[in-house]
C-alpha cells in the first residue's frame, strides 16, 4: 500500500508569519494536531503543532527533544521562545517528508525514527496530501481478503515479478501462509520480508520452497566463474 492511498489530499497549511493564536484557532476549529508551514511559492518549509504550541506556552525552545525533556533544558532556552509569536518562530522545521508513492511501511518508519505524528506528502517540492499515524493505524486495520489481495498483486506479481498462482497466499486475523515453489532461494527471502511490511500483517509463516539454492558459497562461485 502506498502513501497516496492513505493520505488527505485537501490539507489545511499555515504560512510562517501566521500568528500562534490563529494557528492554534486552525488546529481546535479543525480537530487536528498539526499543519504543514508553507512558504509564498507553497513549498513546505516546516510543521507546526500542537506540542510546538505547548513549548511556546511552556517558554521553551526546539524540538530536538521530548516535550518534558525540553521543558527540564534550563533558562537559558526560555526567554527566545517565550516571544515567539509566528508559526515560523516555532515550527519544525526542515519538515520530514515523504513522496506519494512510498510505502506505509516507509512513512511508518519516518515517524518513528523523527517522533513525527504527520509527514506531508511531496512530489517534487509540490503539496499534495497529509499522512498522519492515525491513517497507519487505519491501513493496519484492513481484512484478511484485503491483504491477500495486495500481497498477492503488488508482492508477488509486481514486484517479485512471478505470475499469478505460482506462490499461494491465504490470511486469516492477519496471519499470512505463503505456499509454492519458486526458481531461487533468494526470492523466497524478498516474498517473505515484503509481506511482513503490507499493513495489516500480524506475521508471516512461508512454506515456500526453491529450485535453486543460490545463497550458498557454492553456487556463488560457481556463478563467478560464468560470468
Amino acid at each position: 500500500m502506498r502513501v497516496e492511498d492513505l493520505m488527505t489530499k485537501a490539507v489545511l497549511t499555515v504560512a510562517p508569519e501566521t500568528s500562534l493564536k490563529d494557528v492554534a484557532g486552525v488546529l481546535v476549529e479543525h480537530g487536528i494536531s498539526g499543519v504543514p508551514v508553507c512558504d509564498a511559492e507553497g513549498r513546505v518549509v516546516g510543521v507546526v503543532s500542537e506540542a510546538d504550541i505547548v513549548a511556546r506556552a511552556g517558554g521553551v525552545r526546539g524540538r530536538t527533544s521530548g516535550l518534558f525533556e525540553r521543558l527540564a533544558i534550563g533558562r537559558e532556552n526560555v526567554d527566545e521562545t517565550t516571544n515567539a509569536r509566528t508559526a515560523g518562530e516555532v515550527m519544525t522545521a526542515p519538515a520530514i517528508t515523504i513522496g506519494p508513492f512510498g510505502s506505509t511501511y516507509a512513512a511508518a518508519r519516518l515517524m518513528i525514527e523523527h517522533r513525527v505524528n504527520r509527514l506531508p506528502v511531496v512530489r517534487g517540492e509540490e503539496l499534495v496530501g497529509i499522512v498522519t499515524r492515525a491513517d497507519i493505524v487505519r491501513a493496519f486495520f484492513r481484512t484478511d481478503a484485503a491483504i491477500a489481495r495486495e500481497i498477492r498483486e503488488d508482492v508477488i506479481v509486481r514486484t517479485a515479478l512471478l505470475q499469478p498462482g505460482v506462490v499461494g497466499v491465504e490470511v486469516e486475523q492477519g496471519e499470512v501462509t505463503l505456499d509454492g515453489q519458486v526458481d531461487r532461494r533468494s526470492e523466497v527471502r524478498v516474498i517473505e520480508s515484503l509481506a511482513a511490511r503490507v499493513p495489516g500483517v500480524v506475521g508471516v509463516t512461508s512454506n515456500v520452497t526453491w529450485r535453486v539454492d543460490d545463497e550458498t558459497r557454492k553456487y556463488r562461485r560457481e556463478l563467478a566463474r560464468t560470468l
